[in-house]
């Protein structure tokens, strides 16, 4: 809005110049949605224990879990409207990678929603059946990367596949792209829903993750220090820093109600949300690699799950106590914040490796 309405004043008053430049409504959308959350978070949070929407607790999950039960959920519905609030304030809608971006972290998100809708206001324990929530993440995501694919965003780089520390592609997908690029989506989606299981977990590395993209969406954006670097330029991505410090901001304000011990918990509505994000970002910038570093804990959080399920089905033995991992240092006897925290460092961490990545090569 901001953008589009009051930076051409500045013909009249030049000081409104300073809204056409990128950092300056990146780090403004960032504390833009910080105080939505702020200012929105405790009467949200005071409505869904009004209504009863709490979270109740699965009988498979470790003991301790049992005093989270009715502890409000559906916060992801709060930083659906930071980000959107402060993306329509600070953003550039001309830029079709911000719609794009948009459009699909509020697909996700909508799933998310019904998802949590059956759940806690309709008292359905299993929310969407999971054949039909992944049908419609299925659907989502084909329908993303089919316009990045066949629509005006398409590029000679968009099928090219790079690898960290490398610089040239090291192959074109092709056709392979879209099967691939819905992979990717489905995946990352699932892992931030599956990481979601301890106050503040999920929340806390998306911020690391979401952060570095930030960067890498500027870098990217930018000719010269793309030419620098030997990244592939592309050109409009700098405007997805804008939605990047959007979801960041929106990650920063609720971490405050979902620190340990949580008033609220962003329910599927906010990790699926947040998962589509990470993974639509990941696509536009051609970093989808790089998320296997940058989101390291998400994808240990869902790998510990795949081979528990393959390993139990074909030994009928477990390779961890418990999955997601997470669960499994529960039942080692790790206290809940000593496993958050040093999730959260690991996250620190694999956040630095993967932009070391962009000078390494």
């Amino acid at each position: 809005m901001f953008y589009h309405f009051v930076y051409p004043l500045y013909e009249y008053f030049f000081a409104f110049n300073v809204f056409r430049y990128i950092t300056f409504r990146a780090v403004y959308a960032t504390v833009t949605a910080v105080l939505i959350c702020f200012i929105f978070g405790p009467p949200i949070i005071e409505k869904l224990k009004r209504l009863g929407i709490g979270e109740t607790v699965r009988e498979d999950t470790p003991e301790r879990h049992g005093q989270k039960a009715g502890t409000p959920s559906m916060g992801g519905i709060l930083m659906m409207m930071s980000v959107l609030s402060s993306i329509i304030l600070w953003g550039n809608f001309s830029n079709r990678y911000t719609i794009l971006a948009t459009v699909a972290t509020i697909g996700f998100g909508v799933i998310g929603f019904f998802d949590d809708y059956l759940k806690f206001v309709r008292k359905s324990s299993k929310g969407l059946h999971g054949r039909f929530k992944l049908f419609t993440q299925l659907l989502v995501s084909a329908a993303v990367v089919s316009y990045i694919y066949f629509g005006p965003e398409k590029t000679e780089i968009t099928t090219l596949l790079y690898v960290p520390f490398i610089t040239e592609p090291v192959v074109d997908l092709s056709y392979f792209y879209i099967p691939f690029g819905i992979l990717l989506l489905v995946g990352t989606t699932n892992a931030v829903n599956i990481t979601d299981g301890l106050d503040g977990l999920a929340v806390g590395l998306v911020i690391f993750v979401i952060s570095a993209y930030a960067g890498i969406c500027y870098l990217s954006g930018h000719v010269n220090i793309a030419s620098y670097l030997r990244i592939p330029y592309i050109p409009g991505s700098g405007e997805l820093t804008v939605f990047s410090m959007s979801v960041l901001g929106a990650c920063v304000g609720f971490l405050w109600f979902n620190s340990h011990p949580a008033e609220i918990f962003m329910g599927d509505t906010g990790s699926l949300s947040l998962g589509g994000a990470i993974g639509i970002i990941s696509l536009l910038i051609k970093k989808e690699i790089l998320l296997i570093i940058v989101g390291g804990v998400f994808v240990a959080e869902i790998l510990s799950v795949i081979i528990q399920v393959l390993f139990f089905k074909t030994t009928r033995k477990r390779v961890f106590l418990m999955a997601p991992l997470h669960h499994h240092f529960e039942l080692k006897g790790w206290h809940e914040s000593k496993i958050i925290a040093r999730f959260w460092i690991v996250g620190a961490i694999l956040a630095l490796v993967a932009l070391s990545t962009l000078k390494i090569q």
